[in-house]
């Protein structure tokens, strides 16, 4: 399966999505848009993966390489194959599907619960991925979406209502980061220390970084459970309207 992901700043990248990808053998190209904003021909993708990033999706003036990275991600969607974005990444799928993205009430930067939003019997009929009730997820985020017309509302938490979607058999939008290691999450730390000004949904870096050991296997467990649905999908369902 032909993997391509997409990275907006060198800090967020793959994560624990890595050796998921190595595990499988998967060929695996990369877009850094801090290097070269070139993309590929998105019909010789099979799997997109869409990365976080501190900028926003409006920021087009600024960032011209947005306009194109969003006409990239719709083109890949409407070929059918399966695409997954982290926090930027799912706002950039929800833009690239015509939905809002705009600044949310408060920021959520730490370590809080996300609850599964669970789909009527038809929606589990058609292939909608389920999350648990609640897992405490690592969340970096000043921006929310609007959900996508057509889509289905996975999760939430307390401080933001869209945490997750899904459009068609093979969409998938994280608001919060499952791929996060702790690695990766001091690397959040160090990159992005002036954000955690305190507040009732910013975690203090002690806190942040005190996550054990079977908080970050939860989460990723999870991610490679997301991925191996997207993988089954992978290009089942054919050219997509979008």
């Amino acid at each position: 399966m032909r993997t391509h992901y997409l990275q907006h700043v060198p800090f967020e990248g793959l994560g624990s999505v890595a050796p998921w990808l190595r595990a499988r053998g998967f060929p695996v190209t990369a877009t850094r848009f801090y290097e070269d904003p070139t993309l590929p021909d998105p019909a010789a993708i099979d799997l997109l993966l869409v990365m976080g990033g501190p900028m926003s999706v409006n920021d087009e003036d600024p960032l011209p390489w947005l306009v194109a990275e969003k006409r990239f991600v719709r083109a890949v969607i409407t070929a059918g194959a399966p695409v997954l974005g982290v926090c930027l990444g799912a706002q950039l799928i929800a833009s690239a599907l015509g939905a809002p993205v705009r600044a949310a009430g408060r920021k959520e930067i730490g370590w809080f619960p996300v609850r599964g939003v669970v789909p009527g019997d038809g929606a589990r009929e058609a292939g909608v991925f389920r999350f648990p009730t609640s897992i405490d997820a690592f969340h970096w985020h000043g921006e929310t979406f609007e959900m996508p017309e057509g889509a289905v509302h996975l999760a939430r938490s307390d401080a933001c209502e869209n945490q997750a979607f899904q459009f068609g058999r093979s969409v998938i939008g994280l608001q919060f980061h499952l791929e996060t290691t702790p690695e990766s999450a001091r690397e959040m730390v160090e990159n992005c220390r002036h954000e955690l000004q305190p507040a009732p949904t910013v975690q203090d870096e002690a806190t942040i970084l005190a996550a054990g050991v079977e908080r970050y296997r939860r989460i990723n467990q999870l991610m490679a459970g997301i991925l191996d649905f997207l993988a089954s999908a992978a290009r089942s369902q054919g050219p997509f309207t979008v």
